[in-house]
């Protein structure tokens, strides 16, 4: 059998999200490149607050076009106003109202892939819920710190109301 790193993932809440614009660097990821994400923030990290339009310091990850074949594209990014101004090196993303269960990740980034594992494989099949063909996304609070594994990050997936 496989060993699982346990983690602990706390009750969700259930949240009406607001309209999102976020840009950032981005790729296209599968499942056995999905640990290539953390090379993608740590060359977003230096673009954070020079990102024209850019709203606050709370950062994203959003999954978004996703191929039906485990692949999907992933922006590391932040909120912007408008993307009048915006260079070609930034991908963006519109993330639309709706309601979302949320997850806080508790514990390491490393141990991220097992929460999203748990949610998944356990949380969802167990709740009766149904996710939405719709980008979901981490949010790092203002204070996230990952080296120190300080601030806050939810998990935020759309699903069927």
């Amino acid at each position: 059998m496989e060993e699982q790193t346990n983690v602990e993932v706390t009750e969700p809440r259930f949240e009406h999200g607001h309209f999102l614009l976020i840009a950032g660097l981005g790729g296209h990821f599968t499942q056995q490149t999905v640990k290539d994400i953390p090379e993608l923030w740590e060359k977003f990290i230096p673009h954070i607050g020079n990102v024209p339009g850019q709203k606050g310091e709370v950062t994203y990850g959003v999954c978004c076009n996703f191929d039906g074949n485990g692949g999907f594209d992933y922006i590391a990014g932040v909120e912007i106003s408008k993307l009048d101004d915006l260079p070609d090196t930034y991908r963006w993303v519109e993330v639309q109202p709706q309601l979302y269960v949320v997850f806080e990740h508790k514990g390491a980034l490393q141990s991220l892939p097992q929460t999203f594992q748990h949610i998944h494989g356990t949380w969802l099949p167990q709740s009766g819920r149904e996710l939405l063909d719709a980008p979901e996304f981490e949010r790092y609070s203002e204070d996230f710190n990952p080296k120190l594994n300080t601030g806050k990050l939810e998990i935020w997936l759309p699903i069927k109301a």
